[in-house]
């Protein structure tokens, strides 16, 4: 997968608060919102939790990570080039797309963000993992995550597998516009709200890869493009989760699905090209 060089980027949809510290230069107000801490890796039932990557990860990240992403990620050419700028691409791309279906589309912008910054739900940290907020209806992601997604879940990585993790997240704040998000239980277990939602961000992560190249910024997807995402939905399964960490599995506690579960939605996105066909409410 590779953008077209020529498109052009809006480096406006991403807020880079890299190397800057727990509040990231923004302040926030009101208290803790609804955490939907959407992480992609992280049970909620508090028998898990991922330790920071040691390093700042992403092969893509910069020596100065918070310098000049709106100067530099202004084409697909250096989409291409650099992860950071390749994120913005993505953002780009699912929101145009989300835009036209969508009535009354926002667009969301990304925080990049090292360590650790400050949501309207609350402490982000590597610990979290990626996540949507709907308090200040935002997207937040610590590129260092691409790093464990391969290391301590056994992700094959690529380019689209980072793709899936974003269109997931903005799948989130599509929810939240159309009110599914306030509409949804947040209990557990394998037929719960919260694997609804879950698997509901999958299916429409796979309706915009279906659309991806009709965007303009990305050239036509390839199988391996494909089997990247499908690959990285399998990785954080929560049926691989357990047995990985704790050997066993254990349905009840399930938050985001099972990994033949997240492959299936993200396919039927996918194959059908429809976010109408991702009710998840009968699982």
């Amino acid at each position: 997968m590779t953008f077209n060089p020529d498109a052009k980027l809006d480096p406006g949809q991403v807020q880079d608060r890299r190397g800057m510290g727990r509040g990231g230069g923004v302040a926030i107000g009101g208290g803790l919102g609804t955490l939907v801490v959407l992480a992609i890796y992280l049970l909620t039932n508090g028998q898990v939790s991922i330790p920071p990557p040691s390093g700042t990860g992403g092969g893509g990240n910069q020596a100065n990570p918070s310098s000049d992403v709106k100067q530099r990620c202004t084409t697909g050419e250096a989409a291409n080039q650099y992860e950071d700028c390749r994120i913005l691409g993505y953002a780009n791309s699912i929101q145009d797309y989300w835009s036209g279906v969508v009535d009354g589309y926002t667009d969301a912008d990304t925080v990049l963000y090292s360590d650790v910054t400050e949501s309207a739900c609350g402490t982000a940290s590597t610990q979290v993992g990626p996540f949507y907020c709907p308090g200040d209806q935002l997207v937040y992601l610590d590129l260092g995550f691409f790093d464990q997604l391969q290391t301590q879940f056994g992700a094959e990585g690529g380019p689209f597998a980072e793709a899936y993790v974003v269109a997931h997240e903005y799948g989130h704040h599509v929810q939240d516009l159309l009110g599914l998000l306030s509409q949804s239980g947040q209990s557990s277990g394998a037929s719960g709200g919260s694997v609804q939602t879950e698997l509901q961000a999958d299916c429409f992560a796979g309706a915009w890869a279906a659309h991806a190249t009709d965007t303009g910024f990305l050239q036509p997807l390839t199988a391996d493009d494909i089997a990247q995402a499908l690959d990285a939905a399998a990785s954080v399964g929560d049926d691989r989760i357990q047995e990985q960490t704790q050997g066993y599995v254990n349905p009840d506690s399930w938050t985001h699905g099972s990994s033949a579960q997240r492959q299936q939605w993200f396919r039927t996105g996918y194959d059908s090209g429809d976010p109408g066909q991702c009710d998840t409410s009968t699982i």
